[in-house]
């Protein structure tokens, strides 16, 4: 975000900067509230790029026209208007993390905290999930990026200015330099944004071009001689495009690419209209916002991951205090922090200066590394959080293992296989439950599942799409394609899947690619539609009647997702002195598995699949358990612990003890007889 103060590189200061500011920060903050409807309000930063942008242009051009501009000083400026606030909400961050904060998260806060004070935040986010995932909501300084990107910025703008300047002396050559390296960020933002959206939004050189719009208004707007009626056109005109953007556009539009020129030029239009007597910014409010706009900005965004920390992000008391809060802490900030540390330093001799802000860094970056390096200090932890983790934690090690990752097939047991598991990650979570309830300890299981995978002939799932024939989907497929028509041809087959997951999209993401469906027909589609809801039905009724065709079918129903992280949500409840369980209730779950049960039920009536409902298991008659007793059932937000598998054992015992060839030991098949020669390895 801008941190400038100075208008156009000279002493007077600007209202109408001060006021672009204050719609920026506005629109960032009940943006990430969620509050009014303000769906674009992340806007705000490309806004705060523009005034960054024409605010160190013109103290550049000024600096160079003048003959005293030095780049040493141009950096120590930034820098002693940027660090030491956002020092000290990383100290901040840090003291309350130790209190609050599970070793992962510390330690992810730790990483974050040093990333962020040497401005690389940006590229360590690009790493991680997008900006606009659920996930971000647990990082608690995410909004460093845009600082990280403006620093990246001041560092080059200045040597390439200076650089231009002595070949090419004149504003001239400045606008031009300004103008070419515009359009090709630009069309490297464009390209980016639908080729990989989040390396456009991240990195400086998809976002450099809104910086360098805003330098170019600068060179040319200087020039510019215009008449009252057409400034305040350009004001009124570059205002109703930033609005507009606000409230009119969403995350899951291609963001920034071609978009971005909204609000970009809207803030462009504003400062080339040059108005200081408007009434949206002469008033004290936004004077006030204005001013404390860079302390909001970097206190508002913890508050709102405290929000989804303490799962009230939907509460609007929670929601209010918490704005309240951030304008308290920003005027705090600024009052006792950010300004007396500004001045403090211009009154010390330069070398003074620079070593108390390097002190500053290099114990807040030592605290961070230090949080890193112990691994997010477990030792600070209760023996009772790191015992609930630990058995939170427990899984069916085949989840993540050799063979589901190939998708490769497996015998669970004993070498006379009575039962086939096939499916996705859900399937391998509740492999060794199934093969726990068999008759007899001779008896086993043939498994058969890849990661996200859906065992449908017909059916592609986005993660594997064009991966080829290596891909574990798609072998898995083709491999049991041929297991199912050739051995075991009457051993049951039991099918687990995540299943409204491929038809719909995933559960409580806000990730747009997440939200997507995750499998198609013919072709990728954004949002479930009833044709392909229809085809996708048809396709998965057709399978599973093809598969009972020759055997006993079971479908499980749907697992119960829960939307968060169980083992999360109940050691943030612990550390907080708090337990209570955490639920989903039966109508959510109903509403995202309705047309999952629906196809069910066809298969049911149409070829006789039997279904396995697990609800009686993980549910009461009006919610479904994510925790009990302060346990967690889940290891993740939709897959089963041990603890949570163990509670389905009794569905599986009372469909196996409805197969008669279960207790008929002539019935079994060894695994030595399988038609290929070669039996799975054992798991």
């Amino acid at each position: 975000m801008s941190i400038g103060k100075l208008g156009a590189g000279n002493s007077g200061f600007r209202l109408d900067i001060n006021g672009l500011r204050a719609l920026a920060v506005t629109a960032v903050v009940l943006y990430h509230f969620n509050v009014g409807g303000v769906t674009g309000g992340f806007v705000g930063v490309d806004v705060f790029f523009v005034i960054s942008g024409f605010l160190m242009s013109g103290i550049i051009a000024n600096g160079l026209q003048q003959g005293n501009f030095s780049v040493l000083s141009f950096y120590w400026a930034r820098a002693q208007r940027i660090i030491p606030a956002l020092v000290f909400v990383a100290v901040v961050l840090l003291v309350l993390g130790w209190f609050f904060l599970a070793p992962s998260d510390y330690k992810m806060l730790g990483r974050h905290v040093r990333q962020s004070l040497f401005f690389i935040s940006n590229i360590g986010y690009l790493k991680e999930s997008g900006y606009f995932d659920s996930a971000s909501h647990g990082k608690w300084l995410l909004h460093t990026w845009s600082l990280s990107v403006e620093w990246q910025f001041y560092l080059a703008l200045p040597l390439v200015l200076v650089a231009v300047w002595k070949v090419f002396p004149g504003k001239k050559a400045m606008t031009v330099a300004h103008l070419i390296a515009l359009v090709v960020s630009f069309i490297i933002c464009v390209k980016l944004t639908h080729a990989a959206p989040q390396k456009a939004f991240y990195l400086l050189q998809a976002r450099s071009w809104e910086m360098l719009l805003g330098g170019l208004c600068f060179l040319v707007g200087a020039e510019l001689k215009l008449s009252q009626g057409v400034r305040k056109t350009l004001e009124y005109a570059g205002l109703l495009l930033i609005v507009a953007s606000v409230f009119c556009l969403d995350p899951s539009q291609a963001w920034p690419g071609y978009l971005a020129l909204l609000p970009t030029l809207g803030a462009a239009m504003v400062l080339a209209a040059k108005s200081d007597s408007s009434w949206w910014s002469h008033n004290r409010l936004t004077e006030w916002l204005g001013t404390r706009s860079y302390s909001l900005y970097l206190w508002h965004w913890p508050l709102v991951a405290a929000l989804f920390y303490c799962y009230q992000q939907n509460s609007s008391l929670w929601i209010t205090a918490a704005i309240l809060l951030a304008l308290l802490m920003s005027e705090l900030s600024y009052r006792f922090v950010e300004q007396p540390l500004r001045f403090g330093l211009k009154r010390l001799s330069l070398f003074r200066a620079v070593a108390c802000l390097t002190g500053l860094l290099i114990v807040t970056g030592g605290m961070a590394q230090v949080v890193i390096n112990k691994g997010g200090l477990t030792a600070r932890m209760p023996a009772q959080f790191l015992e609930m983790e630990q058995r939170a934690l427990v899984g069916n090690n085949s989840r993540n293992g050799e063979r589901l990752a190939k998708g490769a097939p497996c015998v669970y047991g004993g070498k006379d296989i009575e039962l086939m598991v096939i499916g996705d990650s859900h399937a391998a979570v509740l492999v060794t439950v199934a093969q726990g309830e068999l008759p007899s300890q001779e008896q086993g299981v043939y498994f058969q599942a890849a990661p996200a995978c859906l065992p449908v002939i017909g059916i592609t799932e986005r993660e594997h799409a064009d991966q080829g024939e290596d891909d574990p989907c798609n072998r898995m497929k083709e491999q049991l394609a041929k297991t199912l028509d050739t051995e075991m041809s009457q051993v049951p087959v039991i099918e687990i899947n995540r299943t409204s997951m491929y038809p719909l999209g995933y559960n409580g993401d806000d990730q747009t690619e997440k939200r997507k469906p995750q499998a198609f027909t013919d072709t990728p589609v954004d949002a479930a539609t009833p044709e392909s809801l229809k085809e996708f039905g048809r396709l998965y009724v057709e399978s599973a009647c093809a598969i009972a065709k020759n055997r006993p079918l079971y479908l499980v129903r749907p697992i119960p997702e829960m939307k968060i992280e169980m083992p999360e949500a109940v050691g943030k409840q612990m550390l907080l002195g708090k337990q209570h369980d955490f639920t989903l209730s039966r109508e959510d779950y109903r509403a995202r598995n309705a047309f999952v049960w629906s196809i069910q039920d066809q298969a049911h009536d149409q070829c006789g699949v039997q279904i396995l409902d697990p609800l009686p298991y993980l549910c009461d008659d009006n919610v479904c358990y994510g925790s009990k007793g302060g346990e967690p059932l889940y290891f993740d937000d939709n897959h089963l612990n041990a603890l949570g598998s163990s509670l389905l054992a009794p569905m599986f015992a009372k469909a196996f003890a409805a197969m008669p060839h279960m207790h008929n030991r002539e019935g079994a098949v060894g695994a030595n007889q399988m038609a290929t020669g070669n039996s799975p390895p054992k798991a």
